[in-house]
């Protein structure tokens, strides 16, 4: 298969998985069109591509979510030109993703994280992942959770859970507090060894985090919270800030590669508090 045809297809599945969840959203909120939507170019002189993004706040299960859809090429800058796989020779890239953040209203529901990406230079990789972050703990919700991870990742390869929620709990980790972002989840890069079989599970991925979120949701919304438990989750938002400005790949990747600061942004919460 060509690469061509490879980026191709790759963004098309990021294209569908991004009006599929926007959908579930909406089913959720019990309102259409509830999304504001935002295309953006990354280059307008050059055509180097762009994407949309597309936010809803303010609803009855959530305080702000974003699905960001991306498929840019260009040239990396001298000084991140490094930090990229494949880029010793030349400086051109393509990359194609979706990212998606929830940052819900009710504190028993848990913000919930999805991204994932496909990155050419002088090769092509898969990455991505998904982790939950709660401020109220609720043990039935990480065993389910994890339960759900290693039984879809065990049907591509036994070592992958493992691999992955390892890579994950080092990732998502807050080095200046000492401390992990949430419970979790399954995070990796690099993946470039079969690029089929990278494909089925990274559409594996995206499938997986669909039925997880509505599970999540589904079974917590309607739970009754207190004032006390709402500043809980604003003070949890605030070191979900500090790690997506401090540590993200994916922040730095889309701010250093000329991609849109709102769209990259929004995985930031509408509230958020610091004592």
């Amino acid at each position: 298969m060509n690469e061509q045809l490879k980026k191709k297809l790759t963004s098309n599945w990021f294209k569908i998985l991004q009006e599929s969840i926007c959908k579930d959203i909406e089913k959720l909120e019990g309102r259409k069109k509830i999304f504001k939507s935002k295309t953006w170019v990354r280059n307008k002189k050059k055509n180097e591509g762009g994407g949309e993004f597309r936010i809803f706040e303010s609803g009855k299960v959530f305080d702000k979510v974003g699905v960001n859809f991306s498929k840019v090429h260009g040239k990396l800058s001298k000084k991140f030109k490094n930090k990229i796989p494949g880029t010793s020779k030349n400086s051109n890239f393509w990359a194609s993703g979706i990212s998606v953040v929830m940052h819900m209203k009710n504190p028993h529901v848990p913000a919930m994280h999805f991204n994932t990406r496909y990155i050419y230079t002088s090769h092509g990789w898969f990455g991505g992942g998904m982790d939950v972050t709660p401020c109220i703990k609720n043990n039935n919700l990480k065993k389910n959770f994890h339960q759900k991870l290693k039984k879809f990742c065990d049907q591509h390869n036994k070592n992958y859970y493992k691999k992955y929620k390892k890579w994950c709990d080092q990732y998502f980790f807050l080095e200046h507090r000492n401390e992990s972002r949430g419970i979790g989840g399954i995070f990796f890069d690099y993946k470039k060894k079969n690029w089929s079989k990278d494909f089925d599970f990274v559409r594996d991925v995206g499938l997986t985090f669909q039925n997880i979120y509505n599970d999540i949701i589904i079974k917590n919304k309607n739970k009754k919270w207190t004032k006390k438990q709402k500043e809980t989750q604003y003070l949890k938002r605030g070191r979900y800030v500090e790690f997506n400005l401090i540590y993200d790949r994916g922040t730095k990747f889309g701010l250093q590669t000329g991609g849109n600061v709102e769209g990259i942004l929004m995985s930031l919460p509408p509230i958020a508090k610091w004592k």
